[in-house]
């Protein structure tokens, strides 16, 4: 198989980079030498990646000036971390990707098919899963974590070390400083739980019944009476082990181990 690269002339590529069949790299790009740029990515032009060890998926379309490059965390001292962006993920223009640190995990993840309109920023140490919407300037401080399906809103911002659930929507300009249960629908100038996704839920092909257990499972979590711990414990005994697997995934959610207080209702 012919290896086809089309490299213009105006872009200065590091003789250690590995590029794969049909990449483009525009006017202007700086490809750095720690770079590994997947088939059919293309860097439309005046791209950054340099100062990072960075892996692009297959089929990944990076946009004028978007950057990645080193992080800004003042604690950061130089070592090799790592950025790695999914297949068929798009990046649009001026989004910043920082490099994972030692007081993290040492590098930064973005997945599949995720779509980081303009502007947007993920800082060092975050994870970004698959199917993501980043809307323009949604903004990730370090150590976050975005599940699967999860859609960011315009100016939205993430505090450090927050975890986003998957199919969760955080509306625009909303400052996000909790954890957000899957299935979340967030929003307000002090970001409040404001019930379920419901629409994203139905988009993405939940059943009825699926979406009735969930509110049924909401309802439990966020009622009135006694505490959080002993809400928990009653949607355990409701179920009786017999928990859908969008319902267990919530209740793994809640009684995992985190370093944010859950979000709760106004």
């Amino acid at each position: 198989m012919t290896k086809e690269i089309n490299i213009h002339s105006t872009a200065i590529v590091s003789p250690e980079a590995i590029i794969g069949n049909n990449v483009v790299i525009g006017p202007y790009c700086i490809v750095g030498p720690h770079v590994t740029l997947g088939q059919d990515v293309h860097l439309h032009s005046h791209v950054v990646i340099d100062n990072v060890h960075c892996d692009i998926g297959d089929g990944s379309n990076l946009f004028p000036f978007v950057s990645l490059n080193k992080t800004q965390d003042l604690k950061y001292k130089g070592e090799a971390s790592w950025i790695r962006v999914g297949k068929n993920t798009t990046i649009r223009e001026y989004a910043t990707i920082h490099p994972g640190t030692k007081g993290g995990i040492m590098e930064t993840r973005v997945g599949d098919n995720c779509l980081l309109m303009c502007g947007t920023h993920v800082a060092h140490d975050c994870v970004v899963g698959n199917n993501v919407l980043m809307a323009n300037n949604a903004t990730l401080a370090g150590h976050v974590t975005i599940q699967d399906f999860a859609i960011i809103g315009g100016l939205a911002a993430i505090h450090q070390f927050v975890t986003i659930g998957a199919h969760a929507i955080i509306g625009g300009m909303s400052p996000v400083e909790h954890d957000v249960i899957p299935y979340g629908n967030v929003k307000g100038e002090r970001a409040f739980l404001n019930g379920l996704n419901l629409v994203g839920l139905k988009r993405r092909g939940y059943t009825r019944d699926q979406i009735s257990m969930i509110r049924s499972a909401y309802d439990t979590l966020f009622a009135l009476d006694g505490t959080l711990s002993e809400r928990i414990q009653e949607l355990k005994n409701d179920l009786g082990g017999n928990a859908d697997s969008c319902v267990q995934g919530l209740i793994d959610f809640v009684t995992r181990e985190n370093k944010r207080s859950l979000m709760m209702p106004k």
